[in-house]
């Protein structure tokens, strides 16, 4: 018999938790257990074992991808082209999703915050007293937090800027060693990312037991008074991904590329369709690689450099989606969020969106990072797991596609002829 496919297991779990969360209360128990406890055991561990992969995920991701820039001046062109296009279009969805989730304001139910209806257990007033006073100068201190005093301990904290900005390094530099030795460290560096991305979709494994606990918890305390706002977060965060996919990008390969967005939504057809239903960029590569390389007619030489370095750091759906879960929890603990915390937000999304893996639910890992960057409870992270599933498979689907669109790009302004013809035509690299 063939095992059911992650995605299925996790939307059957999805089901049957919100059947067992209505007809139970949280006074029900078995063998004089409560179930409510059971469901919120299951849901922590699985959060626990998240945070547990998030230093050395992000560390060997970010230092792997960025040591495989090199430091030869052909390279160091090509990798700063590709750098500036993803985190240029990282930005602009980030931005977009902040602005429709400030129009839409999911959190708020009839002029209220959502909070109550959602059973957040800490009150406004807690979490105020959190983020109360945030401004300049708090940012000022997120730069600071940027250059970790000790890296040990930054780590050991959970500071995770600092921790970004030293992998950073750290792989840039690498290539500035002797031979032997950066070959040695680059190596090292990928061993470790491949070793976190295994132990990763290991436990992913479990997300469906995690998901039972977290949706059965919330349904036990809530029943389906908590989808209304739910929905409107879904819907959001749908919008906000879908006007970057059909408007932004397209827009960027008609004005910057000079080329058809349509044939390139046809090209990219098989390796979009893979994104989706395995919600893994890293697992849709090979496709993504041959899709771009057949049927968008981009060279070899830009594909395998630009489309690998994007699975690894450049996650614009991700990021988005990072930006309207952190501002539709803000809203529904009824926080006033001042402009220098919706940009803390926006900063600590894209910085954290290079370090997600490619893998399905690696952004849940983000988002715990964003929310303790604005002073808000990671365990409200459990509300949005609802919808999580679905929404993961159209933004790696959007990540895969803005791969393929800087892949593009920059193979245009590298001199490519070719591209996108139709019927496509083999291109070459300028010298």
């Amino acid at each position: 018999m063939r095992k059911l496919k992650l995605h299925w297991q996790i939307l059957i779990a999805i089901v049957i938790a919100i059947a067992v969360g209505l007809v139970s209360s949280p006074e029900t128990a078995v063998a004089g257990v409560a179930l409510i406890d059971v469901y919120d055991f299951a849901g922590a561990l699985f959060l626990r074992a998240l945070q547990m992969l998030i230093v050395p995920l992000i560390m060997s991701s970010i230092i792997s991808g960025v040591a495989g820039l090199g430091s030869g001046s052909d390279l160091g062109r090509l990798g700063l082209k590709t750098a500036a296009y993803y985190i240029s279009t990282s930005l602009l969805a980030i931005m977009l999703g902040l602005v429709v989730v400030n129009l839409v304001a999911p959190g708020v139910v009839d002029g209220q915050p959502a909070g109550e209806v959602l059973g957040l257990e800490e009150s406004t007033a807690e979490v105020m007293d959190q983020v109360e006073g945030r401004g300049a100068g708090d940012l000022a201190e997120l730069f600071l937090r940027m250059i970790p005093v000790n890296i040990v301990g930054a780590a050991a904290q959970g500071e995770m800027l600092g921790l970004i900005f030293f992998s950073i390094l750290f792989g840039y530099f690498i290539n500035f060693v002797p031979g032997p030795l950066s070959q040695s460290a680059t190596q090292l560096a990928h061993a470790v990312f491949e070793i976190m991305m295994r132990i990763t979709m290991w436990v992913m494994k479990f997300t469906p037991l995690g998901v039972f606990g977290l949706v059965a918890e919330e349904v036990t305390q809530t029943g389906f008074d908590a989808f209304r706002p739910l929905l409107a977060f879904f819907l959001t965060a749908l919008v906000s991904l879908l006007g970057h996919a059909l408007i932004t990008l397209p827009l960027l390969l008609r004005l910057v590329a000079g080329v058809n967005p349509w044939r390139h939504y046809r090209a990219m057809s098989a390796a979009m369709l893979t994104a989706f239903s395995t919600a893994s960029s890293s697992a849709t590569l090979p496709l993504t690689m041959r899709c771009v390389e057949s049927n968008a007619g981009v060279s070899n030489r830009t594909t395998s450099f630009v489309l690998p370095l994007g699975a690894t750091v450049n996650m614009d759906g991700t990021a988005l989606y990072e930006c309207v879960a952190a501002m539709f929890l803000a809203q529904a603990y009824g926080l006033e969020l001042s402009l220098t915390v919706q940009f803390t937000i926006v900063f600590v999304a894209l910085v954290t969106s290079i370090g997600v893996a490619g893998i399905p639910a690696a952004s849940l890992v983000a988002i715990t990072i964003i929310l303790s960057a604005i002073g808000l409870p990671i365990e409200a992270i459990g509300l949005i797991l609802v919808t999580d599933r679905v929404l993961d498979m159209i933004r790696t689907s959007i990540n895969v596609f803005s791969d393929s669109c800087g892949a593009v790009i920059i193979a245009t302004t590298e001199g490519e002829t070719g591209i996108l013809a139709d019927p496509p035509r083999p291109s070459t690299a300028s010298s």
